[in-house]
């Protein structure tokens, strides 16, 4: 009898349902921010903007995942050559254990060593600090971003929020005559 020299796999159909695909979180595939700090553009004037890793625990991952991180109120700071982040709030895990991570625990930024360098450069100079804009997820991981921030006067606040408003009414009347047009 002679040897078969080669196998022909014959692909089988399988009738039946299909699993449906459930599409991803949009937090979690990085398509949306986690959080977002709405509150430094109008109290800030920010000059330039760094992205960081944050060192987190499991559980605080998961609470970001589900949208319990807030960035009012918090900053960054720059201290023995190691960059940390204060004051985020990020809530307790809702399946979480007696284990659950602290709320508002400081947070070490994950920075090469000439990045940290370059940020205490940039913030030693008088009225400027670091103000992390938002928190978001890149290839699985947490990133901050970071913005070299100088504080406004009330006086900065009040320009800022009259060139949006003319910047606003220009758009609408663009926009209207284009809709005049088109008629």
């Amino acid at each position: 009898m002679a040897r078969q020299t080669s196998h022909v796999i014959v692909p089988t159909d399988r009738p039946g349902p299909q699993k449906p695909v459930r599409p991803r979180d949009p937090v979690a595939s990085g398509e949306r921010d986690a959080a977002q700090n709405r509150a430094a553009s109008h109290n800030y004037f920010l000059l330039e903007k760094f992205e960081a890793g944050v060192a987190l625990r499991g559980t605080e991952v998961k609470s970001i995942r589900e949208g319990k991180a807030n960035l009012k109120d918090s900053y960054g700071l720059i201290k023995d050559g190691e960059a940390f982040l204060l004051n985020v709030h990020i809530g307790p895990y809702s399946h979480g254990n007696m284990a659950n991570h602290d709320a508002l625990r400081t947070r070490k930024l994950l920075l090469h060593r000439e990045e940290v360098r370059r940020l205490q450069s940039k913030t030693q100079i008088k009225g400027h600090t670091l103000i992390p804009t938002r928190l978001y997820f890149r290839k699985g991981r947490v990133k901050c971003e970071l913005a070299v921030a100088k504080g406004k006067q009330d006086w900065d606040k009040r320009e800022t929020e009259r060139s949006r408003e003319a910047d606003r009414e220009a758009r609408t009347a663009i926009n209207a005559s284009k809709h005049r047009m088109g008629r």
